[in-house]
Order: structure tokens, then C-alpha cells, then sequence
């Protein structure tokens, strides 16, 4: 069963800002060769893709945002970017998260996946991460609300800016060695 998201769509609380944006449209990552990320976007991610420009290809699945895909060959940093630099993948079910980190592991050397990290419930989801054969982070999670962006906004503010940050609760997460 898939999904379907309600009121993905709504009105930005931007009247204060500088840029009145109605929408995020797009993120950006780069890539060795497009015909082999390709592979792995389509085959493993099950992501929908076309090329629409000669060195990129624009990557979508199930909402109308997308994320271009640009190869820079050899320009690529590897490490520069760790695992709290990902994208997230939802999934229907924790059986079905259960079932991608096996086939993660399986199709290791054919989609060029470099590091598969444990299955961990955290921050609210139960989710393993990992690295694809252009150093790109991807989170595979199941939420049990289904769609964590309304548990995330619906509430608002849960503590105040002025409070600062607690680097203990980064460096609780399970990411083990994520560079």
C-alpha cells in the first residue's frame, strides 16, 4: 500500500521574510557518471529520473519536488559530506526497511553502495543509513505516523533558539563511523 499524502501543499508562513518563496522545488548532489547513479536511483531506489540537461538529470519520487543529480567527474570530495548530510527515503513498514538494509547488503558490489550501516530506532523512526557509489548519504526510514513532516511542523517550536544546542544529543545518535 502506498501512501497518500494529504495537503501536501499549503500556504508559506513567509509574510515577514525577505524572499516570499511559495515552495522548496529542488536539492542538488553531484555524481561521478550519470548513467551509473542512474542505475542505482532507478533499479535500487525505485526514484523516477530524466535527463534533462546534458551533464544532469533531475530525480523524483512521490511528491513534485526533485533533486538534481549533476556529474562533476572526478571533482567529487569524498568525506567532506557525513551522514547528518542525507536524504531521506519513507518507507510503508519496518518489515520493508528490514527488507531494503538485506538487499542493501546483497546488491553491495552491482549499484556500487560503498557502507550500510546498522538498522537503529531513532529520532523518532527506525532507519539504517547508507553511502552510495557517489559518497551521497541515504536514509531508508519507516515512521509509524507515515508522514513525519506533519509531526514535525504541526506541533511548532518545541524549544526556544535562545536555549542553544546540545552537541551530546548529535553525538548520542548511532552513526557509528559516518564519514
Amino acid at each position: 500500500m502506498t501512501p497518500t499524502i494529504q495537503n501536501a501543499a499549503f500556504p508559506p508562513p513567509n509574510a515577514n521574510s525577505v524572499v516570499k518563496p511559495y515552495m522548496i522545488s529542488h536539492g542538488t548532489l553531484e555524481c561521478y557518471n550519470l548513467k551509473a547513479s542512474r542505475k542505482f536511483y532507478e533499479e535500487f531506489l525505485g526514484f523516477e529520473c530524466v535527463r534533462h540537461a546534458i551533464p544532469a538529470m533531475a530525480i523524483r519520487c512521490g511528491i513534485k519536488f526533485h533533486i538534481v543529480c549533476v556529474e562533476v567527474g572526478d571533482q567529487i570530495k569524498p568525506g567532506s559530506v557525513g551522514v547528518l548530510n542525507h536524504w531521506g527515503i519513507d518507507v510503508t513498514s519496518r518489515e520493508e526497511v528490514d527488507r531494503c538494509w538485506r538487499a542493501a547488503n546483497e546488491f553491495k558490489e552491482k549499484y556500487g553502495i560503498r557502507k550500510v550501516m546498522p538498522i537503529a530506532d531513532q529520532h523518532g523512526v527506525y532507519s539504517f543509513y547508507l553511502v552510495d557509489l557517489d559518497h551521497n548519504w541515504w536514509e531508508i526510514q519507516h515512521c509509524e505516523g507515515l508522514f513525519q513532516d506533519d509531526d514535525l511542523f504541526d506541533f511548532g517550536d518545541r524549544f526556544s533558539m535562545d536555549e542553544g544546542t546540545a552537541s551530546k544529543e548529535v553525538s548520542d545518535l548511532k552513526l557509528g563511523d559516518s564519514r
